[in-house]
């Protein structure tokens, strides 16, 4: 899945929406420090109210919110595994009777809450759900709906959300003129901040694909590694921050800790139009030859063994790629950190060659060319000739 296939799930997470159809559904409460399920109840989507709807609409989108390889993951699932996840889905996917469904989810239930007990009790909550893509845009010249003719793509979502502790309050009674402690029994399921959670099967293209599950993570860069290998069975993950820090580590390690910032610009630049060429495609990746190309093209001298060994060294696996998307950043925000004990700067990774460190006075000076007067507090600095 890619951006654009999660975004367009993202919008059909609407109420009355005739492209999106929910069935059911399932919510199974889970007490806290326990590895049990206290309850659970199975209910026709269109049978709840239209606030409950909305509420549960903002959770799933909440749910799918976020970047690719740093809260959202998609995963390949293990060829072999016990209780294996990708069966349990595919079969509550194609069930025809709500027991059926509610079998399999429970399954799932149980290897989620196994060995893992939650600090506060948890409702996890499934739909199983139909959206519908139409197969062309609509002409305006012909009388044919866009709808006549769509992709029907099948798809099961999981939510696990925290609950809050009821609240306590002090209220006045206007009736009775006087001052009551009112406390609720009843805990709140926090549906604004999905704890995780999953969808499956992964779409591409508008197409299912039942070999990979989208998992969601809690907080950016945070996966729970346990709930992707032993819940999900999905195949090991590398997050973009971790990506990252290896493609960083790799250069330190060919060229040293030292880098000009116009080299640096270049680095940047060259994987940057690497990910623009390929935007349409597979998102590329870069092995230790590609690496090797971007530096000699950034004006470095490399030995290509040496790059090789880097990797090896690092990764710990042979022929290990980096994807592209990780490594670069955003090109169109201030993404680039220069940090010194005085001041910390941010600025974009285009802008990197117009920065300098330089001596001036016997000092070291960050320097950065600018095209108009720079402000302070939004006073204009004065000029300066350099020397004076």
């Amino acid at each position: 899945m890619d951006k654009k296939d999660i975004a367009g799930i993202r919008r059909q997470l609407k109420v009355d929406n005739d492209l999106l159809k929910i069935k059911n559904i399932f919510n199974v409460y889970i007490m806290k420090e326990t590895t049990e399920i206290f309850h659970h109840q199975s209910q026709p989507f269109e049978m709840l109210d239209k606030d409950q709807q909305e509420l549960y609409m903002n959770n799933f989108k909440k749910l799918l919110t976020g970047q690719l390889d740093e809260k959202l993951f998609e995963l390949k699932f293990q060829r072999e595994a016990e209780e294996n996840s990708q069966l349990i889905l595919h079969k509550g996917l194609l069930s025809n009777h709500v027991d059926d469904w509610k079998e399999q989810m429970l399954q799932m239930t149980e290897k989620i809450i196994r060995d893992n007990p939650y600090e506060k009790d948890v409702v996890i909550s499934f739909i199983r759900a139909e959206y519908m893509k139409p197969t062309r845009r609509r002409s305006e010249e012909s009388e044919e709906s866009s709808r006549d003719a769509v992709y029907s793509n099948p798809f099961i979502l999981c939510s696990i959300n925290k609950t809050e502790d009821p609240k306590k309050e002090i209220q006045f009674d206007y009736i009775e003129k006087e001052f009551k402690y009112k406390i609720e029994v009843d805990p709140v399921i926090d549906l604004k901040n999905p704890m995780t959670g999953f969808l499956f099967p992964g779409i591409t293209d508008g197409a299912s694909d039942v070999n990979h599950i989208l998992y969601s993570a809690g907080k950016a860069n945070e996966p729970d590694y346990r709930f992707i290998e032993d819940v999900l069975n999905g195949e090991e993950i590398m997050t973009a921050k971790e990506d990252k820090a290896i493609f960083e580590e790799v250069i330190r390690d060919v060229v040293g800790d030292q880098l000009s910032p116009a080299t640096l610009a270049n680095v940047y630049g060259e994987i940057n139009r690497t990910v623009e060429e390929n935007e349409d495609d597979t998102p590329p990746k870069l092995d230790y030859r590609d690496v090797e190309r971007v530096l000699k093209s950034s004006g470095e001298e490399v030995d290509s063994e040496k790059v090789k060994h880097a990797f090896a060294q690092i990764t710990d696996k042979e022929g290990y790629e980096l994807k592209a998307s990780s490594i670069v950043p955003k090109y169109n925000s201030k993404s680039i950190k220069i940090n010194t004990k005085i001041a910390n700067i941010s600025i974009s990774p285009q802008d990197l060659q117009f920065v300098r460190q330089v001596n001036y006075k016997g000092k070291r000076c960050i320097m950065i060319e600018v095209e108009e007067d720079a402000e302070v507090d939004g006073f204009k600095m004065l000029p300066e000739a350099f020397g004076e």
